[in-house]
């Protein structure tokens, strides 16, 4: 066997004394080949790797909602205002190339025939007779059957209707008809009401309605039918002492027309 030669444990130094020993990584290097040694990472640097990298969340976008909501309402405005213009223009065309005016009535005559008041019923009948004038020149009205109605302090003392008929331009119509109550049962109330203003005045305010349904005509264009009441004031009527019939007092009467228009369940 060959003998195991073993290095001394500390090489002696030139002067004599023990040369130091080598630090671990100067040694791993002479291993090595001399070549740069790569540590292994500690604790902080392992913990940080496993982190996922960190990037800021872009702020939300309220800027660019806030400017689009200000330009819809900017588009909303405008738009509400260019329909008002142009139907503002439109009126105005309309109204130099037409002049509309209202139909007019007036209470030409009315005649008391028969007012018998007992303590639950009362029997009435009128005579009336009206005048509708049309003042335009370009527009006719259409109107369907006229509902009328007598009241007297809020009390119906009769009822009658007239026909359709066909309002020309610039034209004149007188209408006949006569309204009456046959045996109308009315409550306590509306009688001592009656009685007392026919014994105290002798003569009773009356108010006339006409309710009825019109259609324009302007040019060839005619238009949808749209409610209209007409209520007249300022009527005294005074019951007949016999088979005379009496006059009712239409000097002072005031006839307003009015659109009735309706919405779902109210009319205005």
């Amino acid at each position: 066997m060959a003998d195991r030669v073993y290095p001394a444990a500390k090489p002696a130094a030139p002067n004599g004394t023990a040369a130091p020993a080598p630090a671990p990584a100067a040694a791993a290097a002479a291993v090595n080949g001399g070549a740069n040694q790569t540590f292994p990472a500690n604790k902080s640097q392992l913990y940080n790797a496993a982190r996922p990298t960190y990037r800021p969340m872009p702020p939300p976008r309220r800027k660019h909602r806030r400017s689009c909501c200000c330009c819809c309402c900017l588009f909303i405005t405008f738009f509400i205002i260019t329909i008002v213009l142009l139907a503002a223009i439109a009126g105005a065309i309309f109204w130099v190339l037409y002049r509309p005016q209202r139909p007019s009535f007036s209470v030409s005559t009315l005649q008391v025939s028969q007012f018998n008041l007992t303590s639950t019923k009362l029997a009435s009948k009128f005579n009336l007779t009206v005048v509708a004038r049309n003042p335009n020149k370009k527009i006719s009205f259409f109107y369907d059957p006229i509902n009328i109605s007598f009241n007297s302090n809020d009390v119906d003392i009769g009822d009658g209707s007239l026909p359709a008929f066909m309002h020309d331009r610039k034209n004149t119509t007188t209408l006949k008809t006569v309204v009456s109550s046959s045996g109308k049962n009315l409550d306590d109330s509306a009688i001592s009401n009656l009685k007392s203003k026919l014994k105290n005045k002798k003569s009773l305010p009356l108010e006339i309605k006409l309710d009825t349904k019109v259609k324009v005509k302007v040019g060839s264009l005619k238009t949808k039918k749209v409610g209209i009441r007409v209520k007249c004031t300022g009527i005294k009527i005074t019951v007949p002492s016999g088979k005379t019939p009496t006059k009712a007092t239409t000097s002072n009467v005031k006839c307003k027309v009015d659109l009735r228009i309706k919405i779902w369940k109210w009319t205005f």
